[in-house]
């Protein structure tokens, strides 16, 4: 099994306002049987934010709401349900380059949350251009379409990204092109 992971994270229209951080809002998690290339599992994972909040800005982008995110559970418990639910200490994981494990690494650091996922990461969006001996590294919608794959759900919606990612995994693993 393979954990894709896709977050989204309080953002602004320019720099954040004095006193707030960027902070996960939403984590989104597919879990993609590497066997048989299928998607077996899907999850959002609301998150509350301790140090900014949602603007109107990051609403429009992502359809999250602040009452929305109000209702998540902590940063911590968040962590300790991607452990518990998902494995993520011991399972291989990937996402669409690294800005979800940078956020989680200084989170964690931030909040004296141990780091909830395994060491094994890896990055599909360099997976990808690598395979595909492009000079540029596409965004998730681009490699879709060129991949031919419909963009499922709402972009830049966590659980909808990690489970079209899975997707663009799915095929580099029947190309032969993913070393796990």
């Amino acid at each position: 099994m393979l954990n894709i992971i896709d977050i989204e994270a309080t953002c602004w229209d320019g720099p954040p306002p004095a006193g707030q951080t960027n902070e996960i809002i939403e984590i989104g998690v597919c879990v993609l049987d590497m066997q048989s290339l299928e998607r077996v599992e899907r999850r959002s994972v609301l998150v509350r934010p301790e140090r900014s909040e949602v603007s109107a800005f990051c609403t429009e982008l992502t359809g999250l709401t602040p009452a929305e995110v109000v209702g998540g559970i902590s940063f911590r418990e968040a962590c300790e349900e991607l452990r518990r639910t998902f494995h993520t200490d011991s399972r291989p994981w990937a996402s669409w380059g690294d800005y979800d494990r940078k956020q989680f690494q200084l989170q964690c650091a931030a909040s004296g949350v141990p780091y909830p996922f395994s060491s094994r990461h890896t990055n599909a969006k360099k997976v990808y251009t690598e395979a595909h001996g492009l000079r540029k590294r596409p965004g998730m919608a681009q490699a879709l379409a060129a991949a031919g794959l419909p963009l499922e759900g709402r972009h830049h919606r966590g659980v909808d990204d990690a489970w079209n990612i899975a997707a663009l995994v799915a095929g580099l693993i029947r190309e032969e092109q993913w070393t796990p």
